[in-house]
């Protein structure tokens, strides 16, 4: 394994494109957000934007399951599901049976499957089309991410966006703003781990001012302690390395115990109902990268969303804050049409995006791609996910778009 001193992590990191990850963050508590909510709650009818990231590349064509369609079952003779085993949205297109849920969701028609969402000239590269999703600029790289824009365009509270977990995404990097951070108790913290966040977090007087600022976040990330712990209730939280979640990530929280995401989205809930002042939530699940034996792991992830997100949108439906609460869960790519020699799929293009939550209106919106008219075997596109930005900016954080995906978007109608 190639090893990476500090100095080339602390360099990589302060490429935001890089490692998708940036330090130089205000890390905020429990107890200061409970100070925030007392002193200026958020207003009634404020809109609440939760983004889901799964990182990996979820494959969209066995969540949204053409069951229907001879040319689906042709393509993955052993890894197609059986008409018998989705769970029929329509005469053609069925959940994964994982997502039991998420159908209950659309059946109340508070689930928008936004199908072939891509952009322009699309991109393989795990890094490099996270990052097109994260900065919303296919055409060249840029160092600020669409909800960063959105915080240079609209004021300087560091509580409007809060990432749950240590390290920000580059979605959350503006040039004059970044979202805040908030972290689990880092109590108890392995030994491997601690000895990483020392060392990540020590001045040199070589470093840059950004590398610097990279410390900063992982001293802080060392320091919070259990302040976390009344949000999340008794016991302990653990923040660990997780590569596939981009960076590091709160397990072991009480609750769900097994389902990070769902602890996530449990701080996340608790903070609405709070009413912190808090306009743009990120949580994030990694490990959508099924190259190989795909159903079985697939599946579960899955499971892991559904368990998630389902409890999180019913609590939120009925409360003060949280029936603003619109929730947008996405992955940087599709795979591809046909299934590869190890049961899996490769990188693709075109995937589902889903929008759920009580303002939403719910549906099918875009075109469903085609199975035969294919691009070097990849979906065709027939969303650009800036509309989908577009219309989140403009009907959930009421706010003008452009500074954010630019100009002559359009909105899809889901809100």
């Amino acid at each position: 394994m190639t090893e990476l001193n500090r100095r080339q992590f602390l360099i990589a990191g302060a490429g935001v494109g890089a490692a998708g990850l940036l330090g130089g963050v205000a890390a905020v508590s429990w107890p200061q957000l409970r100070r925030a909510s007392e002193r200026a709650p958020i207003a009634d009818d404020a809109g609440i934007l939760v983004i889901v990231t799964l990182y990996g590349g979820n494959d969209g064509l066995s969540t949204v399951v053409p069951y229907a369609d001879d040319r689906y079952h042709d393509a993955r003779p052993e890894l197609a599901y059986a008409p018998s085993e989705v769970l029929p949205l329509d005469a053609e297109l069925g959940f994964n049976p994982a997502l039991k849920g998420l159908a209950g969701l659309w059946g109340e028609q508070r689930l928008a499957v936004i199908r072939g969402v891509s952009y322009p000239k699309p991109d393989r590269s795990h890094f490099r089309s996270m990052d097109i999703w994260q900065t919303a600029s296919p055409d060249e790289p840029v160092s600020t991410g669409w909800i960063g824009r959105w915080l240079d365009a609209t004021g300087d509270d560091p509580l409007r966006a809060i990432n749950v977990g240590a390290v920000l995404p580059v979605m959350a990097v503006g040039e004059k703003q970044t979202a805040s951070a908030l972290m689990g108790d880092t109590s108890p913290v392995s030994a491997p781990l601690e000895g990483v966040l020392s060392a990540l977090g020590t001045d040199d007087p070589n470093d840059t001012p950004q590398m610097a600022a990279i410390c900063s976040a992982y001293r802080a990330t060392s320091a919070v302690g259990s302040a976390m712990a009344p949000v999340l209730g008794t016991g302990d939280p653990t923040l660990s390395l997780d590569p596939n979640a981009g960076g590091l990530s709160l397990t072991g929280s009480p609750g769900q115990g097994q389902n990070p995401l769902a602890d996530r989205l449990a701080v996340v809930g608790k903070c609405v109902k709070a009413g912190v002042p808090t306009r743009v939530y990120m949580v994030a699940l990694g490990g959508f990268d099924t190259h190989s034996d795909e159903r079985g792991p697939q599946q579960q992830l899955l499971g892991l969303v559904d368990a998630a997100l389902t409890p999180f949108l019913r609590d939120m439906s009925q409360d003060r804050y949280g029936r603003n609460v619109v929730t947008m869960v996405y992955s940087e790519f599709g795979r591809r049409v046909a299934a590869n020699a190890s049961q899996g799929t490769d990188h693709g293009t075109a995937g589902p995006v889903f929008v759920a939550g009580a303002p939403v209106k719910g549906g099918f919106y875009g075109e469903q791609p085609s199975l035969t008219d294919l691009d070097d075997g990849d979906l065709k596109g027939s969303v650009d996910f800036r509309d989908v930005y577009h219309e989140l900016l403009v009907s959930t954080l009421a706010t003008d778009p452009e500074p954010s995906v630019g100009g002559g978007r359009r909105a899809l109608g889901f809100l």
